[in-house]
């Protein structure tokens, strides 16, 4: 029998948050919540399994965040860019025979939810080796990624990831519209904007 897993991205420092000093971006807090606990949430309410954490700046803080069940990596190449965290989730993965498959989160999109996840895992069982959640008909993420491309994704490096495989090999565009929302947070303002709108979703 096989499965797919699900990795959250978490070892990048976020260095365009201005304002945020030193603290890593999963560690900023939406509605009272480290970012990186909201992505927790989608990963492990999506069912699939196992889920896989990878830390790196401030990796001993975020590691805390992870709940049980979740298995936490470490990136030693973070600074290098998110395609080196999607390698360090593979490798890790590549022990666990049962897994055909993986689905790439980040935990700087607190938004997306559990449903993306398992509306991918439907797409790779429907016979998709590459599948990306589309949003209003835009791609975004998630990202599920087919074993058979796991060596091509290793080779891949810098702060492209599983996009790059896109432009080579056949993609399954998954409709998620009402699952969630793939904006991501890249500065203070995107915080608050999250805050005000998920305050604004809690009055209608």
């Amino acid at each position: 029998m096989t499965t797919t897993a699900v990795a959250v991205l978490a070892a990048g420092r976020g260095s365009r948050v201005v304002g945020a000093g030193d603290t890593a971006k999963p560690l900023l807090e939406l509605r009272g919540r480290p970012l990186v606990s909201w992505a927790l949430d989608a990963a492990m309410g999506s069912e699939l399994r196992p889920v896989v954490l990878v830390v790196g700046h401030q990796g001993s803080k975020v590691e805390k965040l992870a709940p049980q069940g979740v298995s936490v990596v470490r990136s030693r190449a973070w600074r290098s860019g998110i395609a080196r965290s999607m390698r360090t989730a593979l490798d890790a993965l590549e022990g666990w025979a049962q897994v055909s498959a993986v689905c790439i989160g980040l935990a700087d999109q607190p938004r997306v939810g559990a449903e993306a996840y398992r509306r991918l895992a439907a797409a790779y069982d429907d016979g998709a080796s590459l599948a990306v959640a589309t949003y209003g008909g835009a791609r975004a993420n998630p990202v599920l990624i087919g074993r058979d491309l796991w060596p091509e994704a290793r080779k891949l490096d810098g702060d492209e990831g599983a996009r790059a495989l896109m432009r080579t090999h056949p993609v399954a565009d998954v409709a998620c519209d009402g699952t969630g929302h793939p904006d991501d947070i890249d500065t203070l303002d995107d915080l608050r904007a999250m805050e005000n709108t998920l305050q604004r979703e809690m009055e209608s």
